[in-house]
C-alpha cells in the first residue's frame, strides 16, 4: 500500500458499498464483503496482494458485518469481514447451507465516539450519558443536549451512526445501552462510514461513532470523545496504547475475517489468506488499528492447517474482551 494513501482506500468504500466493483474472471477472483470497519485493512492487503500477484483479483464490498454474513452463509463470498463475532443465527444459516469457516482475528479496534471539532463544551462522556443519548427511550424525547446533562447547552442533538446490518452498531448498542441493536431510531444511519464522517463534520451539535481508522484519517474534521465507564472513573480517549493496556473500555474490540473452508481449495484464496496473515499486522498499523501479537497471525494459519473450524465465541458477542484474553482463547482453540 506504499503508493496509495488510506484516504484513497476509505474513499473507495462508498463505491464498494454500492457494488461498483465488477467481478472479472470468477476462477481468479477472491470475493470479500462485510464490515466497513475491517474494510481498510482488507482493502490495503488486497491492493498489495494484487500488485504482487498479477492476474489475481480481489473484490472487497462493504455491506456491513450482518450483510456480509448473509452473503457468506449463502455461499456468495469467499471471505467475510466482521467487526464482531459470528452470531448463533448466522452460524445456523451457514450450517444449513453447508458453509464451514475459519474465524481469524486480524486486529483490535478502538470504536470511536466523535463530535464536531468546533464543539467546545463536550469534553468527555460517561457510559450512562451515552446511554441516555442513544437508548430506545430517548427517541422523540431526548432531543437537546441539556436534557442529558444540565451542564451541557440547550442545543439540538444531531446523531449519526451505522445502520442495522453493521457489526459496529451491534457492538456499540450492547456495550453502551446493554442490548445489541437496542437504539433510538431517529438518527442518520449509513453502512458507509464516510457518510457519517461528513455528517458529524458538518454540524457543531453532532455526535457519531465508527471504527478508529475513519476517525484517524479525519482528525482535522472530527474530535474523539473520551469515555468514562462511570462518573468515578477517569475518561479515556481512543488510542493504540489504551487498547493495548485494556484501558479503553467498553469500546475496545477484536475484528475478524471469516474464511469459507471450501474456498481455501482455490489456490488464489489460499494464497490471499496466507498473504493477509503475513502482512496483516503491518497494514493494521498503517490504517491506525492495533495489530495483534505475531503469535496470533501464526496461530490463524496453524488453525487452518489443522482444520480448526468454527468460532471461539460460542455465537455471541463479548463486550470488553482484551487483547491478552483473545490471545489466550485463540491459544486454547
Amino acid at each position: 500500500m506504499k503508493s496509495s494513501t488510506l484516504k484513497t482506500i476509505l474513499a473507495t468504500s462508498a463505491m464498494a458499498f454500492l457494488g461498483a466493483t465488477p467481478l472479472a474472471s470468477l476462477a481468479q477472483v477472491v470475493t470479500v464483503d462485510g464490515s466497513s470497519t475491517v474494510f481498510p485493512i482488507t482493502e490495503g492487503i488486497a491492493e498489495d496482494f494484487q500488485k504482487a500477484n498479477k492476474g489475481l483479483k480481489v473484490t472487497v464490498g462493504v455491506s456491513g458485518t450482518g450483510g456480509g454474513f448473509k452473503k457468506f452463509c449463502r455461499g456468495e463470498t469467499d471471505i467475510s469481514d466482521a467487526s464482531r463475532p459470528i452470531k448463533a443465527s448466522e452460524m445456523a444459516d451457514c450450517k444449513a447451507a453447508g458453509v464451514e469457516y475459519f474465524e481469524l482475528p486480524v486486529a483490535f479496534d478502538a470504536l470511536t465516539v466523535v463530535i464536531n471539532p468546533k464543539n467546545t463544551w463536550l469534553k468527555q462522556a460517561t457510559v450512562a450519558e451515552l446511554k441516555a443519548v442513544w437508548e430506545p427511550a430517548a427517541q422523540g424525547k431526548t432531543l437537546r443536549w441539556k436534557q442529558v446533562n444540565p451542564a451541557w447547552p440547550d442545543q439540538p442533538i444531531k446523531l449519526f451512526g451505522p445502520g442495522a446490518d453493521s457489526g459496529t452498531f451491534e457492538y456499540f448498542t450492547e456495550a453502551i445501552v446493554g442490548k445489541a441493536k437496542a437504539s433510538r431510531g431517529d438518527f442518520t444511519a449509513s453502512e458507509d462510514d464516510n457518510v457519517l464522517v461528513q455528517g458529524v463534520a458538518g454540524d457543531v451539535n453532532a455526535m457519531g461513532y465508527f471504527g478508529y481508522a475513519y476517525y484517524a484519517e479525519n482528525t482535522n474534521r472530527l474530535k474523539a470523545l473520551p469515555i468514562a465507564i462511570d462518573a468515578n472513573k477517569p475518561a479515556v480517549g481512543p488510542s493504540a496504547e489504551a487498547v493495548e493496556k485494556g484501558a479503553y473500555q467498553p469500546l475496545s474490540r477484536p475484528i475478524f475475517i471469516y474464511v469459507k473452508a471450501q474456498s481455501l481449495q482455490k489456490p488464489e484464496v489460499k494464497k490471499f489468506v496466507e498473504y493477509y496473515m503475513e502482512h496483516g499486522a503491518t497494514i493494521a498499523k498503517e490504517v491506525k488499528y492495533v495489530a495483534l501479537p505475531a503469535s496470533v497471525y501464526k496461530a490463524n494459519l496453524k488453525h487452518i492447517a489443522d482444520g480448526k473450524k468454527g468460532t471461539v465465541f460460542g455465537g455471541h458477542n463479548e463486550v470488553g474482551i482484551s487483547i491478552e484474553e483473545l490471545v489466550k482463547r485463540e491459544a486454547k482453540n
